[in-house]
This record gives C-alpha cells, structure tokens and sequence, in this order.
C-alpha cells in the first residue's frame, strides 16, 4: 500500500502498486494530459514507472524547468527515428540532449546535404503530429547485444557491451526505431510540438580522433513555438556577435594554418588585450600582490612531482632537448611555487600574493578549436596566495570580492556560483579535501551569495568556485575559478617558518579572474557586438573631414586628443562623409567626429555615436573633458 508524498506536503494512499501516470490521473483529469514525467526525489522518471513503495513524487509539465531535458534527449530519438527510416542503410551512435538542444551522430556513407537534413526534419515533424507512442521494456544485456547485431547496429552493439553484465538494459521504442537509453522520455511524439536542426558537423566515435569520423546532426527544442521563435532570434542575434566576425571587422586578430589554435593579434586588438592586462596589473598592485613571471617550459620531472603529468600529460605538449623531455606549461602554479620556495618564509611574510599573466599552451583537438573561445595558446590573469590556516577564510572573502569587482568593472552584473566538489581521480587526502570545501562553502555562505553544487568537477589538486557570467543575450560563461590547495605546496616543498619556530607547509589558493584573456576578450566583444566600453575601445573616436580644405584643422584636433592620452585616428581619404560614417560604424568606433567649413570656423566638431545618436557640435575642449571622463577606467 504505497504512500505518496506530493509536493505540497499531501499524502496519498493506494493499495495496489500503481504508475506516476495513474497518480497524475488520481489527481485530475487536467493533470494526467498535462503530465510529461515524474520525479522521485532527484530522478527522472517515465510516466510508466511503477511506484511500489513509499516515495515523494514530483508530476513534471511544461511548466517546469526540468522538461526541456526531457524534451530534447526525447527530441534526439525523434531525429534519429526520422532519419533510421529515409536513409535505411545509416549506423545510430548517440544522441544526448545538450545545452539549448540535442544532436544525434550518424555513420553514413557519403555526406548529408542541407537537402538531406530537410528530408529528416519533414519527416519528425510527420512522426511528431502522429502522437505515437514512447514506449520501453527491459532486456538482459545479452538480449541487447543480440537484437542490435541482427540489425547491423555495430556501435550500439559496442555500447551495450561496455555495460556491466548483470544489468538491465531498457529499450525504447518509438514507432519502429529502438534505441537502448536509460530514459526517461515524453509519453508521446505528439508532445514534441516545438523543435529545429540547426547544423551539421563532424565527430569522431567517442570523441577519440583515432576513431572514425561520424555525421553530427544538431537540433533544438522547446516547450512552445514561441520558446523557439525566442531562441532563434538570439542564435541570429548571436551571430551578428560572433567575435570572429568582429575580429575581422574591427581588425583585431586572425588565425591561420601554420599555428592552428594560436591569435595573431593586429594593433587594435594588442590594444584591447593590454586595456585588459593594464586593468588587472592595476588590481594586483591595488592589492597588495607581487607580479612574477615563470618559464614557459620546464623539465618534465617538475610535473610529475606536481601530480600534471599522470593527471593531465594528454593536454600537455613536450619537447626533447640535450636528452631532457620539457613540457611546456599548460598552468603556471608549479612555476609559481619556484619563486615561493626561493629563500626563507616566515608566518610573518604571509599571506603572499603571486600574479602571472602567465603564457599556457594545452592540446586541444583540431575539431573543438573556436576563433579566441577554444585555442591552444593563451594568457591566463593567474594568481597563487599562499597564507595560514588561520588566514585561510579571510583570503577566501577577498577574493570573492575582487571577482565581483572586477566582473562589474567590465559591465557583468550577472554572475553565478557553482562549488565544485572532489572527483573521483584527485591528489590529497580525504581530510584536507574536507577542509578545503567547507572553507570554500562557508565563504559564500558568510556572503549570504547563492551557490550550486557541482559534485566531482573540482581540480584533481583541489575543488573550487566557478564563477559563471551571464551575458546580454542570456548565454552564461565559466571565467573565473578560486581552488583551495593542500597537496601541491606538499609535494613541491613550499613551507614556512611558524611562530613556534616549526616548519609548516602553507594554504595555496589558485585564483584566476578572466581565465583566458583571449576567451575573455571573445566573451566581452561579443556581450557588447564589439561596441566597448570606450575605456577598453581600441579607437574611441575617428575624425572624419568633408572635403580638404578641413584636412589640416582634422589632423590638428586629431593631434590635440591623442595628446591628451585618448586613441583617435583621422580619416582624410576622398570619399563622401556618408561612406566614412558606414565605415566606421561598421568597425564599432565608439565616436564619429565630423568637421565641415563651419565647424572650423567656430572651433568645433560634431559628434556623433557608434548608435547614430547626434550629439550636436561640441568645441574640442568640451569634446576632450566629456571623452576623458568616459574613458576613465573603472576603480576598484
């Protein structure tokens, strides 16, 4: 006689075993065509699932955040369903739900084309509006095994295969494709009423790039029609963003063959970079750190003390030189303590505070490689504090708060905590992990700050605040990251003197704000579609003449603001001021300065904004006061 617990704390009694649908129905009538899924304290469950015990139960609907889940892992059976039945010959791989959507990998002999992608996609919204049913039975795993070879399904057959023997493997079938997955999925296709393919791509099998190359099909789904219109106007909207865009428009950087994953940066990009650094360099003096800098590659012997090369050799590039193999560093925190080690410390020396605008190189597979966003080189704004226990959660705070000061300097006011936990591969003992957390736990907590919890995703040295930043088009984005460390000053010889005279090994907290420099820049290019803050901007105004004979009175007021530390360039060339005007705005230039006979006449310019807006004739005094007071870069 099981006991049902409802959300609203109402039990309900029922003396046969029974489904979560038959629960919704024992509700309402409203409820049980409302109802998607079932959820049992924090599992998922079909509508089917037999409830045979006392249990807390959850009727999902549209209405909840956890269907879109549902929805597109159930959306990616749909896609392969539909192309399983026009293209009878392809292999299914997998097909998980993702972020905004799902994709499904296909083994096919030839390539799809846009054409074929269409084909697929009138036939799921066919399936869809057929309303058939989702169904699943259980099958031993060599069941499975056998059903999938008398298909010719060779990669599932390899998926079923790595599954333990004695486990129960559920099939789910919709219409007549089958598709062993641990579920759940919507009741029916007909409740699959909004959904797109978005693009096609390769992957290999397993991600591993000694397998083969498999078709990836993208899509994305959503509750309504009106969720999706949503989403695709910011996937355009995202576009017109995209910073590879930018970058070539604006002239910032590029990449090329000879160095995949690496920027070439053109001045005006430089010039963005070292805003950045110069803001960052400035923190760490406003702070109290020193700034060092570590070599890029260093015997591979320091690494493996460090725990790096048996955790991480595989994103690691080495290099052998005088019969010594160098790996070149793909974090600076070994290097760092190399200079913490360099002479006697004392308690009183503590906390000390390390920066590095540290250059990291980190294999990345050519596949997964996106303009600034993913690259094999980059400079991470890293910093170490090595302090005492005592000084631990203090040291934790601050840096809490120069997060968010910094966050807020470059316009993010948006800024999500995740607490990752240890995982399962890590260094250090159960003890010191323990302690790091709850330090990490009780910082945010002190702060009243909002936090979730990311079991298993902490450093294998140490877990860790996430910092996640959500931009103007509401797409979030890890940055920063603060570790707490007890293992890697042990195993590389860091200590101190102690007040008592012993020797004792310090706290080391990793800390890094903007991550990435180059991903950062990519995230605020694209947060602001390359309109910058004009502190960051790399020409803040361009000063536009309609004919020559204002050339000379151009170029001097050019001069007068460059002289006066603002970036602004001329533009004499002898083409309409229309055109120029486009130009620039196309090249996201803050300010258009545009003189005429009667501005040099009366000593002024007339301005105009990136936007459009015309802010009317100003005299160069006036515009230099109201340029400089813009420009200023954010305090701390």
């Amino acid at each position: 006689m099981p006991k049902i617990t409802l959300p609203d704390g109402k039990i309900l009694e029922f003396s046969d075993a029974l489904s979560v649908y038959d629960v919704a129905a024992s509700i309402g009538s409203g409820l049980a065509r409302a109802a998607l899924a079932g959820k049992i304290g924090e599992q998922l469950v079909d509508l089917s699932y037999l409830i045979e015990e006392d249990v807390a139960l959850q009727i999902i609907t549209d209405k909840d955040p956890l269907v879109l889940e549902l929805i597109r892992h159930s959306t990616a059976h749909l896609l392969a369903c539909a192309a399983k039945q026009i293209f009878p010959d392809l292999q299914v791989t997998i097909g998980p739900s993702i972020e905004d959507g799902f994709y499904y990998d296909f083994a096919f002999s030839r390539s799809f084309t846009p054409e074929d992608v269409e084909k697929i996609s009138k036939r799921m919204l066919e399936i869809a509006k057929k309303d058939l049913p989702i169904t699943h039975r259980e099958v031993s795993r060599a069941e499975a095994i056998k059903l999938f070879t008398e298909m010719g399904e060779k990669y599932k057959v390899e998926i079923i295969k790595d599954i333990p023997e004695d486990e129960v493997i559920k099939l789910y079938q919709l219409d007549d494709f089958v598709d062993p997955c641990r579920g759940p999925h919507v009741p029916s296709t007909g409740k699959l009423k909004a959904f797109k393919l978005t693009k096609l791509a390769g992957a290999y099998w397993r991600g591993d790039s000694k397998n083969e190359m498999l078709q990836r099909v993208y899509g994305t789904a959503w509750v309504d029609k009106k969720q999706l219109e949503a989403y695709l106007q910011r996937i355009e909207e995202a576009k017109k963003r995209d910073h590879r865009v930018l970058g070539k428009q604006m002239d910032l950087f590029h990449f090329q063959d000879e160095a995949p994953g690496m920027a070439f940066w053109h001045n005006n990009g430089w010039i963005i970079y070292q805003q950045v650094i110069q803001y960052m360099r400035e923190a760490l003096r406003h702070h109290d750190y020193q700034e060092v800098n570590t070599p890029i590659f260093m015997d591979v012997s320091l690494w493996e003390k460090s725990g790096h090369w048996e955790k991480y050799a595989e994103n690691m590039f080495a290099t052998e030189l005088e019969n010594r193999v160098y790996a070149v560093k793909p974090m600076n925190c070994p290097g760092n303590i190399q200079i913490f080690n360099q002479g006697i410390k004392s308690y009183r020396d503590l906390p000390t505070k390390m920066g590095e605008f540290g250059l990291c190189h980190r294999y990345e597979p050519s596949g997964t490689l996106m303009g600034l966003m993913r690259i094999r080189q980059f400079t991470q704004d890293d910093a170490h504090v090595y302090c005492t226990d005592e000084q631990l959660q203090d040291e934790i705070g601050k840096l809490i708060d120069l997060v968010h000061t910094t966050y807020r300097a470059f316009g993010f006011e948006d800024v999500m905590i995740r607490l990752a936990t240890r995982p399962e591969k890590r260094i250090g003992s159960d003890e010191d992990w323990d302690r790091a957390e709850e330090a990490l736990e009780k910082a945010l907590v002190d702060r009243d700050i909002d936090f979730e919890w990311a079991p298993g995703e902490g450093a294998f040295y140490g877990p860790k605040h996430e910092f996640h930043l959500r931009d103007c088009l509401g797409r979030v984005w890890q940055c920063g990251t603060i570790q707490v460390d007890f293992s890697m000053p042990r195993r590389l010889g860091a200590e101190y003197v102690a007040e008592d005279g012993s020797r004792k090994i310090p706290i080391m907290i990793h800390r890094a704000i903007l991550g990435s420099i180059e991903r950062f820049i990519a995230i605020l290019l694209e947060h602001y579609a390359g309109v910058l803050p004009l502190w960051v901007a790399p020409v803040q105004a361009v000063v536009m003449n309609i004919t020559d004979t204002q050339a000379d009175y151009a170029q001097k007021v050019t001069e007068s603001l460059n002289n006066l530390g603002l970036r602004v360039k001329y533009d004499l060339r002898n083409e309409k001021i229309g055109f120029k005007i486009r130009e620039h705005t196309i090249k996201r230039v803050s300010y258009l300065l545009v003189v005429g006979d009667r501005e040099v006449e009366q000593g002024k310019v007339a301005v105009r904004t990136q936007a459009g807006k015309d802010l009317g004739g100003m005299s160069v005094d006036d515009l230099a006061a109201f340029l400089l007071e813009e420009s200023k870069q954010p305090s701390y």
